[in-house]
């Protein structure tokens, strides 16, 4: 790990635990992330949790939730995914953000899933990133979500605020979860992409974020903060 990506007042300097506690009861506020809606489903689906993820990117829940479901009431298996013709699915996910990339990358994974891995979606991060299109982090919500293992998910809005806070001091999401692996409480590393994805997107915003309404602010190092509501 580089020296970027420790945290030079280490874990202790952060009350890790009282954060967590407020950020639990206080995310559930707002609706949660459609990927983890389609995961709580009552067949849990991983294959189902990586193609929505994968419509995700880019994209805002709303038409994500709008496009996994009329994709999936097509085709919800790889054996069936591959039958339904290019133009049809790019119909189906339509407008998710770079939806004609998304259709062919959603059929070139799912040929692969059924000519290397038999048909089910890969349980490792390792194994998972070898596909076309799948990053650590959608990997990783894959091997949460999907399969309920530990894993930890970093996108753009852990890796933000966790920065914000004060908590680490990384550059790039890829070296915040290495220190999340490293210092956060194996209890939280499931549960902090959901909680702070919401957060995100209802409080901490990017730019102005709600600070006065806040229940963080005294934990909070506000870096990078330049302006807030």
């Amino acid at each position: 790990m580089s020296a970027e990506a420790k945290n030079p007042g280490g874990a202790d300097a952060f009350p890790v635990t009282a954060v967590m506690k407020i950020l639990r009861r206080e995310v559930k506020k707002w609706p949660v992330p459609i990927v983890t809606v389609i995961s709580s489903e009552e067949s849990r689906s991983p294959y189902k949790v990586l193609i929505s993820t994968l419509l995700s990117l880019r994209t805002q829940d709303k038409t994500t939730a709008e496009a996994s479901a009329r994709l999936f009431a097509i085709a919800h298996t790889p054996e069936a995914m591959v039958r339904v013709p290019l133009p049809r699915l790019e119909k189906a996910i339509y407008p998710v953000g770079f939806y004609r990339t998304k259709s062919r990358t959603i059929l070139e994974i799912s040929r692969i899933l059924l000519d290397t891995y038999g048909g089910r979606v890969p349980d490792t991060v390792e194994e998972l990133v070898k596909l076309k299109g799948v990053g650590r982090k959608t990997a990783n919500l894959v091997v949460t979500l999907g399969y309920g293992r530990p894993g930890i998910c970093v996108d753009t809005h852990v890796h933000r605020i966790c920065n914000r806070w004060g908590y680490v001091r990384t550059r790039t999401p890829d070296q915040t979860e290495a220190v999340l692996r490293e210092q956060l409480p194996r209890r939280y590393w499931i549960p902090i992409n959901e909680w702070l994805v919401t957060f995100g997107q209802n409080l901490c915003k990017p730019t102005s974020p709600i600070c006065s309404q806040c229940l963080l602010t005294d934990y909070c190092a506000r870096n990078g903060v330049g302006w807030s509501r």
